[in-house]
């Protein structure tokens, strides 16, 4: 049985997403609130604040939420999983295909952008299912133990 978990990158796009939001936020809470010189530099003659000054008080609890939604997306797919056992492809516990319902693999794309699309049928129906290096790691042990599984 060969496993590919979701890829790093995915993590960790999703976790540098995070603490930019929240860093950000925090910024723009100081700054709009705490640090006297930048909010005098952007108050309006008549006491009114400019947008920049605004923004800074305003935008800190929408990158809040983005950041919890996030975390959220990264708790929804960690433990998401390509498993290719001895009789069938599974994906992420939801897709089970069988190595006798696969037609054919396209691999041309592989080499250059790291994904590969699986046509099978299922039920009388015609499936293509993309996977990709860049979703899951361990993508090319995947490729090859379908390509000998079907060979």
């Amino acid at each position: 049985m060969i496993e590919a978990p979701i890829s790093k990158y995915t993590r960790n796009s999703l976790v540098i997403g995070m603490i930019a939001l929240v860093g950000f936020g925090v910024y723009c809470i100081y700054d709009g609130y705490y640090n006297q010189t930048f909010i005098d530099k952007y108050t309006n003659e008549d006491r009114t604040p400019d947008a920049t000054l605004l923004f800074n008080r305003k935008a800190p609890p929408f990158m809040f939420v983005a950041a919890v939604l996030l975390a959220g997306r990264w708790a929804w797919i960690r433990k998401r999983k390509v498993v290719a056992g001895d009789t069938e492809l599974v994906i992420n516990d939801k897709i089970h295909i069988p190595y006798d319902a696969i037609e054919q693999i396209d691999k041309t794309l592989f080499q250059k952008k790291g994904l590969f699309v699986v046509t099978y049928t299922q039920s009388g129906k015609k499936y293509h299912q993309k996977l990709s290096e860049n979703t899951y790691d361990n993508m090319e042990a995947i490729l090859n133990h379908l390509v000998a599984q079907i060979s």
